[in-house]
């Protein structure tokens, strides 16, 4: 099932470097999810759920990539679209 990250959590909101801690989003019955970017990423990996963005009237797949470090984290897949996808999300603390 796919599902909608409108929210991220992160220790340094306006650092593009600090790591996503968590993301979030709207479930049908109008409650919110919130999970870790670890959780989502075995997520994705196990096909158990994928996720995506919106902006505008597009969807943007979220996938998971590798650091030069080998740390797996989650991002958008390419788009002409700047800045991150991800990044640019609110805190899930406000929703």
């Amino acid at each position: 099932m796919a599902h909608q990250i409108d929210c991220i959590e992160k220790e340094d909101r306006d650092d593009p470097f600090t790591a996503i801690k968590f993301v979030g989003g709207l479930n049908a019955d109008g409650t919110r999810w919130r999970i870790s970017q670890q959780d989502a990423i075995q997520r994705i990996k196990s096909r158990q759920n994928s996720f995506f963005v919106k902006e505008g009237n597009r969807s943007v797949t979220v996938i998971v990539a590798k650091s030069r470090s080998g740390n797996e984290y989650i991002k958008t897949e390419a788009d002409d679209y700047e800045p991150n996808n991800l990044l640019s999300l609110a805190s899930c603390r406000l929703k």
